[in-house]
């Protein structure tokens, strides 16, 4: 099972990544792992991007397009694999479709902005143990103190309302136009489009996916 997976940051993406893998026996490939994998490698390919890197600049999509290649090639890829941010954007998938790298299900976590906005920006961190509450779904005992050690806790950079939405921006800017171009691929490599409503409870979502990939 050759697997896409999209949806806005703050989805659940990454909790239904490892429902799928561990449903079909399939590595999760994203970009920036196997980046650091071909740089330690010393592939040609990592030195390459190394270069660019160390430079201050960006990985082209070619050099990113042929570490995918070898990456699928691998061993444990024989049954597939399950694509995490990448590719981001309507360049980089229409290289993957003239590299001949198809796939058998796109499968979209479909979650409004609003409820992105306020799952993400009500998140709260005791970051010495990574334990995590939310000031609506998963409040602490005492407002703004760990449960276990009293300690303060904080909102992360990243969690910050101001900075969710741009990132929601960006990802309607460019991988959201990903959506409209795998849904229009005819043919034998159509892949299959699976839209889901990550607004339901996590075991719900779950189900639907793996229903409709067939397990």
């Amino acid at each position: 099972m050759k697997v896409l997976l999209l949806g806005a940051p703050g989805a659940g993406k990454g909790t239904q990544a490892q429902f799928i893998t561990a449903a079909f026996g399939i590595p999760q490939i994203s970009t920036g792992d196997m980046l650091r994998a071909a740089i330690k490698a010393g592939t040609p390919l990592g030195l390459e991007a190394k270069k660019i890197i160390d430079e201050g600049g960006l990985v082209r999509d070619d050099i990113i397009i042929g570490m995918v290649k070898e990456r699928i090639a691998q061993g444990d890829c024989k049954n597939g694999f399950l694509f995490d941010g990448f590719p981001r954007t309507l360049a980089q998938a229409e290289a993957m479709v003239e590299a001949g790298v198809d796939l058998d299900a796109v499968v979209e976590i479909d979650v409004p902005d609003a409820v992105i906005v306020n799952r993400m920006s009500g998140r709260r961190v005791h970051l010495p143990s990574g334990r995590t509450y939310h000031i609506a779904f998963n409040p602490p005992k005492t407002e703004g103190k760990d449960d276990v050690t009293g300690e303060d806790l904080i909102q992360r950079d990243d969690d910050k309302e101001e900075t969710v939405k741009k990132r929601l921006e960006v990802y309607h800017g460019q991988t959201a136009v990903l959506i409209g171009f795998y849904s229009q691929i005819t043919g034998e490599r159509a892949p299959k489009y699976i839209k889901v409503d990550g607004t339901q409870a996590v075991e719900a979502v779950k189900a639907q996916v793996l229903a409709a990939l067939g397990k």
